[in-house]
């Protein structure tokens, strides 16, 4: 199962605001060369991580602040790929963190700096969670059991009761080694020729 501080279900339009505040921070550090923003930014993806997002500052300036200031309707999204996208950037901001402080190996702190651009642009700009991919190639191999996140493995979990209402009434047909929903036939369509009498 999830942890159980982390949330089931997000609002995909408030993580994009978040990555968009990680995006600003990141670049921040790259252009500056201030390597301590990335340890900023490791406690804050620790915080998401293992206690969810009620803990992490970035997350309740999102939610608390710019969120309710965009007009976009939500848009529910599973939790637990997201807790696994926060984990990655956790890991690679204390690499950073621990690269530059540590080991004095400044040069892979900057690459490390400029992969940590990649992930959130494509999240904030385009919707694309890299971690989420990762989680759902790890759950097609079975190193993520579907129990982590059955609405992830199941479409129809994520569908609203109205949207899975509709889909209850499809009948199933099989095709080749699948099955393929076939839609029902109107209420027009449905009603028998009528016979002529003669």
């Amino acid at each position: 199962m999830a942890h159980p501080r982390f949330p089931r279900t997000v609002d995909d339009v408030t993580v994009r605001v978040i990555a968009g505040e990680v995006l600003v921070v990141t670049v921040l550090a790259l252009v500056t060369r201030q390597p301590w923003l990335y340890g900023v930014l490791a406690v804050d993806f620790l915080l998401r991580t293992v206690f969810g997002p009620a803990l992490s500052p970035f997350a309740r300036l999102a939610a608390t602040t710019i969120r309710p200031r965009l007009k976009a309707s939500p848009q529910p999204t599973p939790g637990p790929p997201k807790r696994f996208a926060a984990g990655i950037g956790a890991f690679m901001t204390v690499a950073a963190t621990l690269t530059y402080y540590v080991a004095g190996w400044t040069t892979l702190t900057w690459l490390i700096g400029a992969v940590m651009v990649v992930f959130p642009l494509l999240e904030a700009g385009f919707g694309i969670c890299a971690g989420c991919i990762a989680f759902s190639g790890l759950m097609r191999i079975g190193v993520i059991p579907r129990s982590i996140c059955e609405e992830c493995a199941d479409i129809r979990l994520r569908l609203t009761s109205a949207q899975r209402a509709r889909l209850a009434v499809v009948d199933a047909i099989p095709v080749a080694d699948g099955v393929v929903s076939s839609p029902q036939p109107s209420p027009q369509q449905a009603q028998p020729a009528k016979t002529r009498s003669r």
